[in-house]
């Protein structure tokens, strides 16, 4: 029987194990998969990128931090759309303009075209990432949205892991603008498996209320004015760099303060009064944040070192294989002893993968790197599907798109604000990028950031949530 919360009647509820449940399904790791590949493809091709369009380190995060950027902001209001018009409908066109967007991308000529292409890429990205989640929250069997959600998570991650190997053959073998051009019939095959096998699905509730626009204009210039000054070098004039930093802050607080305010919030502050749902979000800000760090400083330091792009992408199979073989894996034992172990567990075993991987320099060969990036590896697939099931199962299922939503911008802004800030705190700028003696010096000290993120990532995890505890 279904609940005033589902809009998916419970008769029509799908089964993960028949022909339509494994289509939906195949559907929605597909299309999150090509937002995340995107993520971690690109860093590959950045060493190419740059030198080719004569790009700054700068404009090369700019390259990243602008997709983020656009995902990070607007995922909330992505998630919130879908609960409003339709997670199905929403999921569509964040599809299309995503394989559009990826499109114009390929055929960028400068680093500002390919910047603000990027940032259009990432809206795209914003519009279908939360209703991924939320669609199999709402439309599976509830016995089925465990496992669900383990095989989205499992094979999401396996995406991210790709990338940089995806990426470095095409860099090698074709050009870095087929980075983008693939995207498009990936994307295709997205529309063809969803469209008409996906149930509709809505928060009855929405339509009913004001959509916040206040919420989301604040919280996109929150995270665009601390982009900024975090990628900003000298000589940046003073009063721009405070007034950026004013703005941040200013704006952030503001979004604070709109959403308590609100009869119709954007963010419903009432789900981080569950302290599960808080602690497993504070969790993934540290988590990606270094995740996003060490995927685009291992490629650029073996990079530099005289590995090919595809070379140094193959440094990523261990994430991949860790991932498909061990996430479902994971999310069973997260579901017999609860969330705490493996999500403590994880960030202290990716902690000592960064550890590990301070070995590559220079002269880095493959026992260099392999050892670091096995244990990363480990720790990745133990935390990602039993942190994704947490958050969900930590909120009302008619706020499924949101919490989605919620998640999914804690881990792009965590990403986004450790790429734009590392950078600078290790003392790389220009085309450093380029330079063995100056990238190796920062990239050390960037593994030592990273680690540090990630065991206070598991503290996080160890004090904030309870064995067996879910809610």
């Amino acid at each position: 029987m279904s609940t005033p919360e589902e809009t998916v009647p419970a008769a029509d509820h799908l089964d993960r194990r028949s022909a339509r449940g494994r289509a939906v399904l195949a559907g929605l790791v597909l299309g999150t998969g090509v937002a995340i590949l995107d993520g971690s493809v690109v860093t590959v091709a950045l060493r190419t990128i740059g030198t080719d369009l004569g790009a700054s380190l700068a404009q090369l995060q700019w390259v990243v931090a602008g997709y983020l950027l656009a995902l990070a902001s607007l995922v909330l209001v992505g998630g919130a759309l879908g609960d409003r018009w339709g997670r199905r409908r929403v999921y569509l066109v964040g599809v299309t303009w995503f394989a559009t967007a990826s499109a114009l991308c390929a055929l960028a000529a400068s680093p500002a075209q390919l910047v603000g292409l990027r940032v259009l890429q990432g809206v795209g990205a914003a519009l279908l990432t939360p209703g991924a989640l939320a669609i199999i929250r709402s439309s599976f069997r509830p016995e089925d949205r465990g496992p669900a959600v383990g095989t989205w998570a499992g094979y999401s991650g396996v995406a991210a892991a790709l990338g940089p190997l995806v990426g470095g053959w095409l860099v090698d073998h074709a050009s870095w603008r087929w980075v983008f051009g693939i995207n498009v019939p990936l994307c295709l095959a997205v529309l063809a498996l969803t469209a008409r096998t996906a149930p509709e699905s809505r928060d009855p509730q929405a339509r009913e209320r004001p959509f916040d626009l206040l919420g989301g204009v604040l919280a996109a210039l929150s995270l665009g004015a601390l982009t900024y000054v975090l990628t900003a070098r000298a000589p940046t004039p003073a009063g721009v760099s405070a007034g950026g930093w004013a703005l941040a802050v200013g704006a952030g607080v503001g979004f604070v303060v709109v959403e308590r305010r609100s009869s119709h919030p954007l963010v419903p502050l009432s789900l981080f009064a569950s302290r599960v749902f808080s602690a497993a979000n504070a969790m993934t800000l540290l988590v990606y944040g270094a995740l996003g760090v060490v995927t685009l400083f291992v490629v650029l330091e073996l990079q530099v070192a005289g590995w090919s792009a595809l070379t140094a992408g193959l440094s990523s199979l261990p994430l991949t294989v860790a991932m498909m073989l061990l996430s479902s894996r994971s999310a069973a034992l997260a579901e017999r002893v609860g969330p705490r172990l493996p999500m403590t567990v994880g960030p202290a075993l990716c902690a000592a993968g960064a550890l590990l991987l301070l070995r590559v320099g220079p002269a880095a060969g493959w026992l260099d790197v392999l050892p670091g990036m096995v244990v990363f590896a480990l720790g990745l697939a133990t935390l990602v599907s039993p942190l994704t099931a947490t958050v969900l199962a930590a909120a009302p299922d008619r706020h499924a798109g949101v919490a989605s939503g919620v998640n999914n911008a804690v881990a792009r802004a965590g990403s986004l604000v450790a790429v734009a800030a590392l950078p600078g705190l290790v003392g790389l700028a220009g085309t450093d990028y380029l330079d063995p003696d100056a990238m190796t010096s920062g990239y050390r000290a960037a593994m030592l950031w990273c680690a540090a993120l990630l065991l206070a990532g598991a503290v996080v995890s160890r004090v904030g949530l309870s064995a067996g505890e879910r809610r």
